[in-house]
């Protein structure tokens, strides 16, 4: 489980940094391919004064996140953490900086 807590601090870390300097949350949407060669990605976030807005971070933020996602998707697979359920397609990040807690929401295909 230690494993899984440094892949979220990860994560965490790589969208705080990426993020514009006056977001207070940071919530993006990926859709990782089953093959996980490719992920679409929705970046968004909550500023000071509570706007909401999205951003386009650098290209290597999203290939770092892929990687991370890819990471712990196998995770999950290796330790037997998909309850019989076929693997997440795709997730929820919501990053809550002042609070520093992340919330990950897997999501499956349909």
């Amino acid at each position: 489980m230690e494993e899984l807590d440094h892949l979220h601090n990860k994560i965490a870390q790589t969208l705080v940094d990426a993020g514009p300097a006056d977001a207070k949350k940071i919530i993006v949407r990926a859709k990782l391919a089953l093959d996980g060669e490719s992920c679409e990605y929705e970046y968004d976030y909550v500023d000071q004064q509570d706007n909401e807005n999205w951003f386009i971070p650098d290209k290597l933020v999203s290939y770092q996140l892929r990687l991370l996602l890819v990471t712990m998707r196998d995770y999950y697979m290796q330790n037997n953490m998909t309850n019989g359920n076929a693997l997440w397609t795709g997730c929820e990040m919501i990053v809550e900086i002042p609070a520093e807690k992340i919330i990950i929401n897997l999501k499956y295909d349909e």
